[in-house]
């Protein structure tokens, strides 16, 4: 059996998209497994499964490329409705709500297409304290060093660094793999910092929406940022996003979505 994927991404974080319209698949984590493999498959961090139904209402479940399930996504939610946009033949102000494994989300269109590319808000949810995660030991973090664990329906662990660049990411994310782990640093502007992130079931990727989320929430709180300004600039390898942070900590994220392609595989 022959279906179509779609090949999206949110600042460098891609992703295929599966629009269950064509039916289901008895072995979802193995094919995420396989299409995400990039040297033998498509290739991409994770494989959306998107169900479009009535009055812009859209459903979302994530694989990531190791064939785990991820609650949530802020890049892959942009890629999922950027799908679903094109297949509807949306336009710029166009609100949807999907549902997801972390709960129901708003994202609003709030451009037309630009070539492949259009821009999407994500009402996140709020970012909420947990406790600290299993083996987090391991890191040996200077005691001084801060540190903030927090969730948006998926685990974050931010810490703080003084430069990003130098520290061996793939090492520590190794010791927890259970969470998504950001480093951040301040600036270069005063209403910006730079993240590198290691993400759960994916490894390293170019950008993150949740831990730009996680990120911006600590960067308030730590004062590395004023909280004056209007939003946090959350520089990443694969380019910058946007995010607002309210007093009750509810997190909007605003960025990019790219359509890269579609291609025929077998199921």
């Amino acid at each position: 059996m022959h279906v179509t994927l779609t090949k999206h991404h949110g600042l460098g974080n891609d992703f295929l998209v599966y629009d269950r319209a064509q039916g289901e698949q008895p072995n979802w984590p193995q094919l995420a497994q396989r299409w995400c493999e990039r040297s033998t498959g498509i290739g991409a961090d994770g494989l959306l499964l998107l169900g479009i139904g009535s009055n812009s209402t859209l459903t979302m479940r994530l694989y990531n490329a190791d064939g785990s399930i991820a609650e949530m996504s802020g890049n892959g939610i942009r890629c999922l409705v950027q799908a679903a946009h094109h297949a509807l033949q949306g336009n710029a102000g166009t609100v949807y709500t999907v549902e997801t494994d972390a709960g129901s989300r708003e994202a609003v269109v709030t451009s037309a297409w630009d070539n492949d590319t259009i821009h999407i808000s994500v009402d996140m949810g709020y970012v909420e304290d947990v406790e600290t995660p299993d083996q987090w030991e391991l890191l040996q973090c200077d005691p001084m060093r801060p540190v903030r664990h927090v969730s948006l329906g998926n685990p974050h662990s931010v810490v703080g660094v003084e430069e990003v660049g130098p520290v061996d990411l793939v090492q520590l994310g190794s010791l927890v793999p259970h969470v998504n782990l950001e480093i951040i640093e301040p600036g270069p502007e005063t209403n910006a910092i730079t993240m590198r992130v290691h993400e759960r079931g994916a490894g390293i990727t170019r950008a993150c929406g949740t831990g730009a989320c996680a990120a911006a929430d600590a960067a308030l709180a730590w004062g590395l940022v004023p909280r004056s300004v209007e939003h946090v600039v959350v520089h990443m390898d694969g380019g910058d996003a946007r995010v607002v942070i309210t007093d009750d900590r509810r997190a909007t994220l605003i960025g990019p979505a790219v359509f890269i392609g579609s291609v025929s595989v077998h199921a």
